[in-house]
């Protein structure tokens, strides 16, 4: 995982020499963040087809407040691209391998420190076969291999021409106004996701940013947004933390 957020970094600071032929060439900052981005929505698309399999419901599977991305996904497809390129040549079993341990890490990792952050979980596998900590467990650490078998072979190959063909300086462009917006989409999220934690455990607001984030993301809306979202039992007493077997 260091390793991963230390080539993140080269790719940042080298994006601009990378990119001097054409827009988003090799694994450069523009490449990464649009794989980011297209990962947060393959991600969302994968989520609400096998919630409708399972469940024949459709929910909301998105990780942020505006727009049909889940972070989650984002973070392990810049993960399985940067860390997997170098052993695709060595074939379906190393890829599998690879990305049932990359996969299974990006999650552990996500639900960690959304845990120590806000306080809340998106995911909980604790009753499950092979679980750890009940963040992650086999059946999903195979499902990690299989996607990211796909990934590397098939749609990471198209969604990267597809990136590369984009004009060059639009590119750029549209590639900061989306990064900013989802930074601020993303700080938003985390500010009401902390606040309905808050809540949660009885604390009033007591600031003007506290009053307005009631306001605007009162609970019936956050539950709608992040329906399998709980809070873990020790954060209030007598407050039952909902089952989300499935995020």
């Amino acid at each position: 995982m260091i390793q991963t957020l230390k080539r993140t970094f080269r790719y940042w600071t080298a994006s601009e020499e990378a990119d001097k032929s054409g827009f988003a060439q090799g694994l450069c900052f523009y490449k990464l963040f649009w794989i980011f981005l297209l990962g947060c929505v393959l991600g969302v698309v994968v989520e609400t087809l096998w919630c409708y399999w399972t469940r024949s419901c459709i929910e909301s599977r998105s990780g942020v407040l505006y727009g049909p991305f889940n972070p989650v996904y984002g973070c392990g497809a810049v993960a399985l691209t940067l860390e997997l390129q170098r052993i695709s040549q060595k074939g379906p079993v190393w890829i599998f391998s690879g990305s049932m341990l990359l996969g299974g890490g990006v999650e552990y990792l996500c639900s960690l420190v959304q845990e120590m952050s806000f306080g809340t979980l998106s995911w909980e596998y604790s009753g499950t076969f092979m679980n750890l900590n009940g963040r992650t467990n086999l059946m999903f650490a195979f499902f990690w291999g299989a996607l990211g078998l796909l990934w590397i072979q098939v749609f990471y190959p198209l969604l990267s021409k597809g990136v590369e063909r984009i004009p060059k300086k639009p590119g750029i462009r549209l590639t900061w106004v989306l990064v900013i917006f989802m930074i601020v989409n993303m700080t938003v999220s985390g500010l009401a996701v902390a606040r309905w934690s808050e809540r949660v455990k009885g604390v009033p607001a007591t600031n003007a940013v506290a009053v307005l984030i009631d306001q605007k993301y009162p609970d019936p809306l956050m539950k709608r947004v992040y329906p399998n979202m709980s809070f873990p039992a020790d954060l209030q007493e007598g407050v039952s933390a909902e089952s989300t077997a499935s995020r």
